[in-house]
């Protein structure tokens, strides 16, 4: 039925866009399937993101001016703000794990920005993207919690401070959000972006409506700028909540 309602409005001259066409995989060389070793969209713009953080984190703070350039600074901004995140929630033992919570957090957000160029692909929108990060979080703190704390680790999910009637209760309730993480870390992630985009676009296809062009164009705009303040808060989310699980692994006592 959608199909027929395309055909029907495209012969009409209606107005006929499809806002998640820009979410679709496609080969970077040729027309073929997309296997599990294929170079993809999703390639290129992860590789482009790696590359601008080299280029940011690296070569940008090479000179480490006493007055720094503008690339210095966002980097050191950038160091500073989740140093401090990570030292705030995990506390000071886990500052061992900031260059891997950093990692994390300059990848996200930088993959977020890019994908706000016109014509380029937001990695972040994909699931198969966003599950990676937090199945690699959600194992990472798992396996650190039982070699920091060996079977302790399991307190965890023993709420001490309740009545002894709740704890049985809570103890299976707190083993289901345990295991619920990495799916609404990853979900969280990927819904917000692709939910943007794909808002953005509708409004982009609005604009070729000349009546309503102009008031299009503003909500096209301010939109854009709402996505620019989403890109960065939910890389924030991410990173704390990345914090928030590795605090839970080092000190797992209620």
């Amino acid at each position: 039925m959608a199909g027929h309602g395309a055909e029907n409005a495209a012969e009409t001259g209606g107005l006929v866009f499809h806002p998640m066409d820009q979410f679709i995989v496609k080969p970077l060389f040729g027309d073929g399937a997309v296997g599990m070793f294929t170079i993809t969209n999703v390639t290129l713009w992860m590789l482009i993101a790696i590359l601008v953080i080299v280029a940011l984190m690296v070569f940008g703070t090479s000179r480490r001016a006493v007055v720094p350039s503008r690339s210095q600074s966002v980097a050191e901004l950038a160091y500073g703000f989740i140093h401090k995140m990570v030292e705030d929630v995990a506390g000071k033992d886990g500052l061992v794990y900031f260059p891997y919570i950093m990692t994390l957090f300059m990848f996200i957000v930088i993959a977020n920005f890019l994908g706000l160029i016109p014509m380029s692909f937001t990695t972040t929108s994909h699931f198969a993207v966003t599950v990676v990060l937090a199945l690699c979080v959600f194992l990472g703190v798992t396996i650190l919690g039982f070699v920091k704390n060996g079977a302790s680790f399991l307190s965890l999910f023993w709420v001490s401070s309740a009545p002894m009637a709740l704890r049985p209760v809570l103890a299976i309730i707190e083993i289901i959000s345990y295991f619920v993480r990495p799916v609404s870390h990853s979900i969280r992630l990927a819904g917000n972006v692709m939910a943007g985009h794909a808002v953005l676009k509708v409004f982009a296809g609005f604009a070729a409506v000349a009546a309503i062009s102009p008031l299009t164009i503003v909500a096209i705009t301010a939109i854009y700028g709402l996505e620019v303040l989403v890109a960065f808060i939910q890389a924030y989310v991410f990173t704390i909540l990345t914090c928030v699980y590795l605090k839970d692994a080092l000190h797992p006592h209620h």
